[in-house]
């Protein structure tokens, strides 16, 4: 297996979804700080794999000082605990006000007075924050809503509950700091959503106090739910890229685990036309029909402590109107 060609064309065409998503609805979504999130969530994963930092630095193409760097400026803050640096620092410049450089690196004097000059650097280059004047006496304050552009929430509020409870129910059971950082969710805005899931049922807490954990054991998005497209897409991402793990892990080929796709090639008035574009309509009532009838024997008879999960998904879409090589 060539794995540049194959890591490309994901790439290439995850970007594309990014792009979509940050454009959606005529909205200009801001992107800052996709490319650190990116490069934590990587070299966290390359770490729990068992990849040494030396190596990880390598595959990045950096120095294992720099790659070190990098990493202490998206980690835990040691001056405030449980939070990166980067959301420290700008959380600290979100009221407004304006700040001295200084008055940055006092306050986070636990911390690499470099690594803090760097996240302040990245904050600024990336249009965060705004800064005016040079040396110690450098003026930052948080860039507005307006100036961030309008439409700088792709959701708007709207869907949030739907987004964490598919993260609770897919990563579960998380602790409270975990959920933060899946979601990015501010703490607020997170304990209202897990109290409106809580309410109605969606997700439930074990555990008290530090040790309290959420879980979920369902995740239903009707077609008329409105705000909960993004968690569907999330979901159904989320369930692509699973399988595919899986099937990469595999030491031998096992027939319950895998994807197909199929291409139909049809026209107005060709006899199997219906049949073809009705193909995730039958898929979606057989496997409603299908979960119903799991669950009400799982009611029954309750789950065992051990107990496999299976992810099942489909994707249709129709490319209307091409033409054929030859022009016609």
């Amino acid at each position: 297996m060539n794995a540049r060609i194959l890591i490309d064309g994901i790439l290439r065409h995850t970007t594309v979804l990014v792009a979509q998503l940050a454009t959606s609805g005529g909205l200009r979504a801001p992107l800052v700080g996709v490319a650190n999130q990116v490069f934590l969530e990587l070299a966290e994963e390359l770490d729990r794999q068992g990849v040494s930092r030396k190596v990880s630095a390598d595959m990045f193409g950096l120095a294992l000082r720099g790659y070190q760097r990098r990493l202490q400026r998206l980690t835990e803050s040691r001056t405030d605990r449980g939070r990166t640096l980067w959301e420290s620092v700008l959380a600290f410049l979100g009221d407004g006000r304006l700040r001295t450089r200084q008055d940055v690196l006092s306050r986070f004097g636990g911390d690499d007075e470099t690594i803090v000059r760097g996240v302040l650097h990245d904050l600024v280059e990336s249009g965060l924050v705004f800064t005016t004047g040079t040396g110690p006496d450098a003026l930052h304050r948080i860039a507005t809503q307006a100036e961030l552009g309008e439409g700088a929430n792709l959701l708007d509020g709207r869907g949030v509950d739907e987004l964490v409870w598919v993260t609770v129910f897919r990563e579960g059971p998380l602790d409270r700091s975990s959920l933060e950082r899946l979601t990015h969710l501010s703490g607020s805005v997170l304990d209202q959503s897990l109290q409106r899931l809580g309410e109605v049922g969606r997700v439930r807490v074990e555990g008290d106090g530090g040790a309290a954990k959420y879980r979920s054991g369902e995740f239903v998005i009707p077609l008329a739910n409105e705000h909960g497209w993004a968690a569907a897409v999330l979901d159904h991402f989320h369930a692509v890229v699973t399988t595919i793990a899986a099937k990469l892990r595999e030491p031998e080929p096992r027939n319950d685990t895998g994807g197909s796709t199929y291409t139909f090639v049809v026209w107005p008035g060709h006899p199997y036309e219906d049949e073809v574009r009705g193909e995730l309509r039958r898929y979606r009532e057989r496997q409603t029909e299908l979960r119903a009838r799991v669950d009400a024997y799982n009611r029954d008879h309750g789950i065992p402590n051990i107990h496999d999960r299976v992810l099942s998904y489909a994707g249709q879409t129709v490319l209307e109107g091409e033409l054929r090589e030859d022009g016609t």
